[in-house]
């Protein structure tokens, strides 16, 4: 057996909706294990039992395993992780903690996710901040060798998604990290959907800020979320709102801000979820990231080979390093008619609209496409079935 050889068997057997469904929306929200599933429902159960402040003292140990699960993760220290109800808000309170002024610019690519870009928008319209836009090399990635000539004593900050929502590409935020750590820019990296699926340390990519999800490849609850802030720039980050939690109001008129990343959290959240994350991190590091990783990408290789054989099918992932998402278009049937026939046979997809992706599929000219993506759960035979029902219509 290799090293990089999992338990698929026990796997599914741990993950009930394998037996419901061919589950190829990882990138939407996978399907939780039953040890994540338990552990919320315990929490729950207690709260109903002795109340929520009292059950969430008794719950320390596994709170507190939220921070050092997610340090181990990242390859991070315990007090530059937080807990944020969601990616988007993580995400949100980082980049508008950032100073930013008139005339200062963000740097980002033409892959960014539609939330994101709509803050760099509101910025620009709020502060007067200016927005440039790496293009992309010849695989459809970040340009990493344009950055440079992009920066300029107004560059403050560079601001990319590591995994598109819309394709498999994955953008070399390492290299980006070194342009931006040579240039003291910050570097702030949305990793929603690589923390889950790829081995994600945040030193090797030397980014200042990390924001993900707990729903998608974690495998954990739904309305969780978590962000990597460095020891580094700390310091030059307040968070856009704050409470008791996040800062300490030392008198009448003065307060202090928490000397760690839990200043961007508050006092009140889902402490059942949080229980719920902190397991389904333990489970992924059980299993071991680079397993995950190497199963991931084998299956979503072997996913994008056999739908670009399929006629009327084409396969519009772009990068030099792929993942687990595949994306495709079908000439004769539409994305969200797909999703829905697909449904019909307990298959589960979602769909990338330009929305979602203005500038990266405005330029392709792609309106929508089918996202099918891949967790280490998932089988060759579900690929095989999943590929035969794309082609039947």
């Amino acid at each position: 057996m290799s090293n990089l050889d999992i338990d698929i068997d026990k796997l599914r057997k741990e993950t009930a909706g394998c037996e419901r469904v061919l589950h190829f929306n990882n990138a939407g929200s996978s399907l939780i294990p039953d040890a994540v599933y338990q552990s919320v429902l315990d929490h729950l159960a207690l709260e109903r039992q002795i109340g929520g402040y009292e059950a969430e003292a008794e719950a320390k140990l596994l709170l507190d395993s939220f921070y050092s699960g997610f340090a181990k993760l990242l390859n991070a220290n315990i007090n530059e992780i937080a807990y944020v109800e969601n990616a988007t808000r993580a995400w949100d309170m980082a980049f508008y903690a950032i100073p930013l002024k008139e005339g200062d610019r963000v740097l980002t690519h033409e892959s960014e996710y539609a939330s994101n870009y709509l803050a760099f928008l509101q910025l620009a319209k709020r502060r007067g901040i200016e927005i440039d836009l790496v293009p992309s090399d010849s695989s459809g990635q970040i340009d990493v060798e344009k950055i440079p000539e992009l920066i300029s004593s107004k560059t403050k900050v560079i601001a990319i998604t590591h995994v598109p929502t819309q394709g498999g590409l994955v953008n070399p935020a390492a290299a980006v990290g070194k342009i931006a750590k040579d240039n003291g820019l910050i570097f702030l990296l949305d990793a929603c959907q690589s923390v889950g699926q790829l081995n994600i340390d945040v030193a090797e990519i030397q980014c200042d800020v990390l924001s993900g999800t707990g729903r998608k490849f974690l495998r954990g609850p739904r309305g969780t979320g978590f962000l990597y802030v460095s020891n580094s720039v700390l310091s030059q980050l307040e968070p856009p709102f704050i409470d008791l939690h996040s800062a300490k109001w030392t008198s009448e008129q003065t307060f202090e801000l928490a000397n760690s990343a839990r200043r961007f959290e508050n006092f009140e959240s889902y402490i059942a979820g949080r229980i719920g994350l902190a397991t389904a991190v333990q489970y992924a590091l059980d299993i071991g990231m680079p397993k995950i990783e190497h199963r991931v990408k084998v299956l979503a290789e072997r996913l994008r080979a056999t739908l670009s054989q399929l006629e009327h099918v084409n396969v519009q992932d772009q990068g030099v390093d792929k993942c687990g998402i595949v994306t495709f278009t079908k000439k004769n049937e539409n994305a969200s008619q797909l999703a829905h026939r697909l449904k019909a046979e307990n298959i589960n997809i979602s769909v990338s609209l330009r929305e979602y992706a203005q500038l990266d599929f405005g330029a392709r000219d792609i309106d929508s496409a089918a996202r099918a993506s891949v967790h280490y759960f998932n089988t060759e035979s579900e690929i095989d079935r999943f590929c035969q029902c794309v082609e039947t219509r």
